[in-house]
């Protein structure tokens, strides 16, 4: 009679595995939760204890590392010295083994897990059970994936179980065991004040693309588990996401939540802001964005910080969109956006501040850096005009600075009424990026005159300022620290604008 052992954290469809399993003839053995979940649906089980001699103990810490289940999984049934020991030793062989580990990944990914608690989640038997069994896979049989269930049983059931089948199955088990680690080693090493020696990433295929950047490139999405990330993405409308699509949705997703207390819209083309606005609901926040760059705004990815209704949906029906995403939809807006087909509609939870990294690829490795926060501290921001910014350019300065740090490098956005007029993006110079910003704004409309200027980065000569004073700017913030400054200034002071330096630079390549 064949042997299958079956541990495991995830039990969904465990205990109809195991019924179809020992409906054709195969004994099953189990252990604790996974035992009584089996034997509540009638499957007779053997329990680990009566295979190894020896009871669970240390709380659960120890019970499948023993040399009855080990030795029974990594005997070679083609040698005959290994089944001579076996027999000798009274082990019977396991010719199958389903595993899966205990959640460290989902536990981590919560909030305000403390170190005991994830320590807890670390698997040690069930990834020596794997191991030992994707080593023996010619022999032994593995299931990593509950959704790989119905396969394996249709092979058994057929007479099919393949070579090709079986190794298939361990390449997942070595994958997944991996990544497991890797997991365990980043959690780890979190809090350390250096970057680890030797790093691992954990991730996780979720999706196939159509392609990538361009036609010709294959895609895929691969996510880490984390929590709050594209792991919780949800598509409740639309054609498939493409590669560009998300990251657009990413940009648009970190755009908007410097704002957690009020509604905020931005428009997203090529993972920068065309518009930005708050407004005092959904719709109107999404109206003031989109006076910002309207012919920009054709194609784009559209975000909200908060529940879109029925109102913001029915503004946007005009308008060319390919994605909506926010963290969550009224039935109204659904409804509404379903009466267009191509409308991609995301739910995605807003990023937290958590700490975390940040990877950017080259040729051969990763560059790692501390994922970009924005920081609202004005404790150190300084007023380094002679004159102060007035009650009604202070909120426009906040708005401006918070606004920015999603613009993309060289960075300049104008702002009135807490609403961007004029954006700058990417230019080479930021004189440039100056002068784009007014041409933007006026193309669309609006008079520059009397706007504030936020930078993304120091003004490295006074030609930016000059430019801004021209067109009738009146504040500017930027981090400072530029060898300049002191031109700076007093370029700003000729032009009668206030000026406020953060200290902090808000750099995005």
């Amino acid at each position: 009679m064949p042997r299958a052992l079956i541990s495991v954290s995830d039990k969904r469809g465990a205990a109809s595995f195991a019924k179809a399993l020992a409906a054709q003839g195969w004994e099953i053995v189990s252990t604790g939760g996974t035992a009584h979940v089996i034997d509540q649906a009638g499957v007779p089980v053997t329990p680990i204890e009566a295979v190894t001699g020896f009871p669970e103990i240390m709380d659960g810490r120890v019970k499948t590392l023993h040399p009855a289940v080990h030795g029974a999984l990594l005997a070679r049934r083609d040698v005959t010295a290994h089944m001579r020991e076996l027999q000798a030793r009274g082990f019977v062989p396991i010719d199958l083994v389903a595993v899966n580990l205990y959640p460290f990944q989902e536990t981590v990914g919560r909030a305000n897990v403390k170190l005991e608690e994830a320590i807890e989640q670390i698997d040690i038997g069930g990834p020596s059970m794997l191991r030992s069994a994707a080593k023996n896979h010619s022999h032994v049989v593995v299931v990593v994936d509950p959704n790989d269930y119905d396969r394996v049983l249709a092979a058994i059931g057929a007479g099919t179980l393949s070579q090709e089948l079986r190794l298939e199955l361990a390449t997942k088990v070595f994958a997944h065991t991996a990544a497991y680690d890797a997991a365990i080693a980043q959690y780890l090493g979190k809090d350390e004040d250096t970057f680890p020696a030797m790093m691992g990433l954990a991730l996780e295929r979720t999706q196939i693309l159509r392609y990538g950047e361009n036609p010709e490139q294959r895609a895929a999405l691969y996510t880490s588990g984390e929590g709050r990330g594209f792991d919780d993405l949800r598509q409740l409308h639309g054609k498939e996401l493409s590669f560009n699509n998300l990251l657009d949705v990413e940009a648009a997703t970190a755009a908007v939540a410097p704002w957690p207390d009020r509604p905020v819209c931005a428009i997203i083309k090529h993972t920068t802001p065309c518009g930005i606005a708050l407004g005092k609901s959904p719709e109107e926040a999404y109206r003031r964005a989109l006076e910002t760059d309207p012919k920009s705004a054709f194609g784009s990815v559209v975000a909200f910080n908060t529940v879109v209704d029925a109102a913001a949906a029915e503004a946007m029906h005009d308008l060319f969109v390919e994605v909506v995403v926010a963290p969550r939809f009224h039935d109204g807006a659904l409804s509404a956006f379903g009466r267009k087909k191509n409308i991609r509609v995301v739910e995605l939870p807003l990023p937290d501040s958590r700490p975390a990294l940040d990877f950017k690829r080259v040729r051969g490795g990763f560059l790692v850096q501390d994922r970009f926060a924005l920081d609202r501290d004005e404790s150190i921001w300084q007023v380094v005009s002679a004159r102060q910014p007035t009650v009604n350019e202070w909120p426009d300065l906040r708005f401006a600075w918070s606004a920015v740090s999603s613009v993309k490098s060289n960075a300049i956005l104008l702002a009135r009424d807490e609403a961007a007029i004029g954006i700058g993006a990417g230019q080479m110079s930021r004189v440039d990026a100056s002068f784009l910003a007014v041409h933007k704004a006026r193309d669309a409309g609006k008079d520059p005159a009397g706007a504030v200027l936020a930078s993304d980065a120091f003004f490295p000569f006074a030609d930016g300022i000059e430019q801004a004073a021209e067109a009738g700017i009146t504040a500017v913030i930027q981090p400072g620290g530029s060898i300049r400054d002191k031109e700076v200034t007093e370029t700003a002071d000729r032009h009668d604008m206030a000026m406020v330096f953060t200290g902090r630079r808000q750099f995005r390549h």
